[in-house]
């Protein structure tokens, strides 16, 4: 896109968009790529608190013989599903009021002991800063990309868990249009912009994935392996969501029951959800600097040109890091929220605007740029206006 004299083998976006836009082009896809990635990283503090407190409480109850009992917020039989907040919103408290613990070898005083220092919201997720603060700070990320391949095992064991729930639950659909009842499941709402928010986000790599890529040993191979990931992302997205709704249990219970992480919709007992859980928090334990390393690249490079200035100017930048995500976690712990609007906005600038530009202005000085072609791209600009607007209405 640029000129044939100069190599842009190794540009990001921003690159791109300094070449074209100039400094404000540079800076604002700089601003909104940060919208992105961090948004990411505070939507993992988030599942990470969520994934370590429910560890604690599943190992403290196996540990001190605490039985939890279910209300009618639930289904009966071998495969329990609850509804964590009927009518509560899911940020705001960390005890499911549906359940009531008693013991049978410790007092209550000890449970309440334990909740109080192990809470979703107030405690656990400023444990995790011991943890997670100094790993941010490695100067190289390449450590933890050794364990990238723990997040295939994760995915596979999330497809086996949600294909045997799905078939023990059987599925619960009703589609009957002209004699609906409350559980009746429409085709179309006009919540749909949510879904299209968190899909922004959750295929958005546009930013960084010549970062990503740059280090592979067979370059030519970049196309071909990227769409493989997209193709596989997509499919695994479709089969667990597809399948966890069909499945929920509907009637007793309501489809707007199912949590933002189905994982919540399982008793804490369930075993197989403490497996997965498991695995998915030490998975992102191992993600979560590589993310880090990303945002201080990108960061880093565009302010002082090194990704590594010093070791203070780094931990000031993963302290502001942490402590969004930290502050999420404890006051709004809603990942659905918080992917789609930080989707819907950095989607506005990178996935609808500036790409459209570009491109637009790339035919324009090749002579090429059509009335058609003009249109159908401004169209596209259009829609992602209204898909960010839309998120403020729902």
């Amino acid at each position: 896109m640029a000129a044939a004299s100069v190599d842009t083998s190794s540009w990001e976006f921003p690159d791109v968009c300094r070449h074209y836009f100039g400094k404000f082009g540079q800076w604002s896809s700089l601003v909104f790529s940060m919208v992105s990635l961090v948004g990411a990283m505070v939507v993992y503090w988030v599942l990470m608190s969520n994934f370590l407190f429910n560890t604690g409480q599943f190992i403290y109850n196996h540990a001190h013989n605490v039985n939890v009992s279910d209300s009618e917020f639930g289904t009966n039989g071998s495969e329990r599903v609850i509804c964590p907040y009927p009518n509560t919103d899911p940020g705001g408290n960390d005890t499911i009021s549906t359940l009531y613990l008693s013991s049978s070898g410790n007092g209550t005083s000890d449970v309440n002991d334990f909740q109080r220092y192990w809470s979703k919201t107030n405690t656990v997720p400023f444990y995790l800063i011991i943890l997670l603060l100094p790993l941010l700070c490695f100067r190289s990320a390449s450590f933890f990309a050794r364990f990238t391949f723990l997040g295939t095992l994760s995915v596979l064991y999330l497809i086996a868990l949600v294909t045997y729930k799905a078939v023990r639950l059987g599925f619960h659909l009703e589609f009957h249009w002209f004699d609906a009842t409350q559980f009746y499941v429409p085709e179309f709402r006009l919540l749909f912009p949510q879904l299209t928010g968190v899909l922004t986000l959750a295929f958005f790599i546009h930013n960084c994935i010549i970062t990503l890529m740059k280090s592979n040993k067979h370059q030519e191979n970049n196309v071909r392996d990227l769409s493989v990931a997209y193709l596989l992302v997509g499919m695994t997205y479709m089969y667990v969501g597809v399948l966890i709704f069909a499945s929920f249990p509907s009637p007793p219970l309501f489809k707007d029951c199912i949590e933002p992480n189905f994982l919540d919709n399982f008793p804490t007992t369930d075993k197989l959800v403490f497996v997965a859980r498991a695995f998915l928090l030490f998975q992102m334990i191992t993600v979560y600097p590589l993310l880090g390393y990303l945002v201080r690249v990108q960061i880093m490079s565009q302010i002082f040109g090194n990704h590594y200035p010093s070791f203070f100017h780094v931990l000031m930048l993963n302290i502001l890091i942490v402590g969004a995500g930290v502050l999420m976690a404890k006051f709004y712990p809603n990942i659905g929220s918080i992917i789609r609007f930080s989707g819907a906005t950095c989607g506005l600038a990178l996935v609808f605007v500036f790409p459209t530009l570009v491109h637009m202005i790339s035919l324009r000085r090749q002579g090429r740029l059509s009335w058609p072609s003009a249109i159908f791209h401004s169209f596209l600009i259009l829609l992602g206006i209204a898909n960010l607007i839309a998120q403020f209405f729902l």
